[in-house]
């Protein structure tokens, strides 16, 4: 019976997403900030044609713990194309004020070798214009950090899972293998 619930709340919990077509200018037409450095990275030749997980990411939150994961999720699938991007963001009050504080706890904390970037808006009007793409395509825009967003080479999200989906669930992971 646990198990059971277990997969219904799952599913509750996660989204695959339907065919609306990709807007990929909105995906990947910025120049952003790496997080803690003057390196701006251009989205579109660093990510575009890529399978990628994109989390919404607190270093205050009780989900940080989850970089540890993800970083386990980057070593394993980095070598067959996936790009690991984290996107820091105090729309939920749990972000440092100080993007060294954040690289510290993501880096030094977790060892974090995955893309991050410098804080952004992830929800609401003020979101980012890639998070408006996300939550458009899927119709979940991020509750809570660590949301979790599965996205094709095409640029098609083809899943989303809460900050309850920890990274190392199955259907996290079937889902990363779907795209790759």
């Amino acid at each position: 019976m646990k198990r059971l619930m277990s997969s219904i709340l799952g599913l509750c919990l996660s989204h695959t997403a339907t065919a609306a077509e990709p807007n990929t200018d909105a995906l990947f037409d910025h120049q952003l900030k790496r997080l803690h450095a003057d390196e701006r990275v251009d989205m579109r030749a660093a990510f575009s044609g890529h399978p990628m997980l994109v989390i919404n990411t607190a270093s205050h939150c009780g989900f940080t713990p989850q970089f540890e994961g993800l970083e386990s999720l980057h070593q394993r699938y980095k070598d067959k194309g996936l790009k690991v991007v984290g996107f820091p963001s105090n729309d939920f009050m749990q972000e440092a004020k100080d993007e060294a504080k954040i690289a510290k706890v993501c880096r030094y904390n977790f060892g974090v070798t995955f893309d991050m970037f410098s804080p952004i808006a992830v929800r609401g009007s003020d979101a980012h214009p890639i998070f408006q793409e996300i939550a458009r395509q899927t119709d979940k825009p991020p509750r809570w950090n660590f949301y979790k967003y599965v996205i094709d080479a095409e640029g098609n999200v083809t899943a989303a899972f809460s900050s309850m989906t920890a990274p190392d669930d199955e259907d996290l992971r079937k889902a990363i293998e779907a795209v790759l």
